[in-house]
């Protein structure tokens, strides 16, 4: 009867761990005209006044650690991309503002984990 080495059965751990040590999603995307004390979206909607901030929550389930990013689009546009780290459940928050006032028109928020769209979200800025 051939013998396995010792080692193999630690090599087929090791290699399982690397590949799914993290079970990382994004649960949901929200959109609305505040945020709450743990990041979530406070007032969700989807049309907005031209002086409002827009803030959108990216909410994470599972374990592990990644990073979230959101692109911001005006009319095909992108007016911003930023990104932030994650680590586990969480809601990581993030906002669109303009001090001299959004154009009216139509917008639209894409949500990424490590570089992957999530989901995207539409919305009016109107008077």
């Amino acid at each position: 009867m051939r013998r396995f080495p010792h080692f193999l059965p630690l090599a087929i751990l090791a290699a399982c761990l690397a590949g799914c040590g993290s079970s990382l999603s994004v649960a949901s995307i929200q959109l609305g005209r505040g945020v709450n004390a743990d990041g979530t979206v406070a007032g969700h909607t989807t049309t907005f006044k031209p002086n409002e901030t827009v803030y959108v929550a990216v909410i994470t389930a599972g374990a592990g650690n990644g990073t979230v990013g959101v692109k911001w689009l005006y009319e095909g546009r992108v007016v911003g991309e930023p990104t932030k780290p994650v680590r586990g459940a969480a809601a990581t928050e993030f906002h669109l503002q303009n001090a001299g006032g959004f154009p009216q028109g139509e917008y639209s928020v894409e949500a990424f984990l490590d570089g992957q769209s999530a989901g995207t979200r539409t919305f009016r800025v109107e008077n």
